[in-house]
């Protein structure tokens, strides 16, 4: 069953973090009233882990995700008329939800 609930940014972070502390990209914290969830979007970090021949992922996926992640902030900070990272906690969002699984967000761009 798919859901939409109101809520809001906290805690918007740019570094590393996701899997072990390895990765590199964007963690947010999205609340509302009774829940609380994080989406984290994130390659590994360049600096932290080497690609080897026993990875899964080559060199250019890790680039790609790299896009994807910047690309993916920059309509994240142009959507809610910001030009910082720090400048998103407190936006309202929705939040997309199949049963207890956070599916997607998006800024209330009808509300800035």
């Amino acid at each position: 069953m798919r859901e939409v609930k109101l809520g809001k940014l906290e805690d918007v972070k740019f570094g590393l973090g996701g899997y072990q502390g390895a990765c590199l990209g964007l963690t947010v914290t999205v609340v509302g009233k009774g829940w609380c969830v994080n989406d984290n979007r994130s390659a590994w970090d360049v600096n932290q882990l080497e690609c080897s021949d026993y990875c899964k992922w080559t060199e250019e996926d890790r680039s790609k995700g790299y896009d994807e992640i910047m690309r993916f902030l920059s309509d994240l900070l142009n959507d809610a008329k910001v030009s910082s990272v720090s400048q998103l906690n407190g936006k309202p969002v929705e939040a997309t939800f199949e049963g207890m699984t956070l599916k997607s967000w998006r800024i209330l761009t009808e509300v800035i």
